[in-house]
């Protein structure tokens, strides 16, 4: 269930919601007029979202260009490619 708070209590209580969005590691709505207004979070909940967002994004990326195309790779055949360029990397790194 969603944390919703009205926005004075940002100033009056700030440390009962800094401490309600670290236990939860859920976001806080903060209401304005009995509208919403802005959210808080913790650090730690921001970046795991975001992270989360980008995995979405390249997960979507990878579908369309699976559309896009009829050429497939094997688990083996993806792996054996990483393998070789971090070796690769490795190898130029100690030059």
């Amino acid at each position: 269930m969603p944390h919703i708070r009205p926005v004075s209590d940002l100033r009056n209580n700030f440390a009962d919601i800094s401490r309600l969005v670290h236990e939860t590691a859920e976001p806080v709505f903060l209401t304005k007029n009995g509208y919403g207004d802005m959210v808080v979070m913790s650090i730690e909940t921001y970046e795991r979202k975001l992270f989360e967002s980008e995995i979405y994004f390249k997960l979507k990326e990878a579908e369309l260009e699976a559309k896009s195309t009829d050429k497939r790779f094997s688990h083996e055949e993806v792996f054996s490619n990483l393998r070789s360029r971090l070796a690769n990397k490795v190898d130029g790194d100690n030059v």
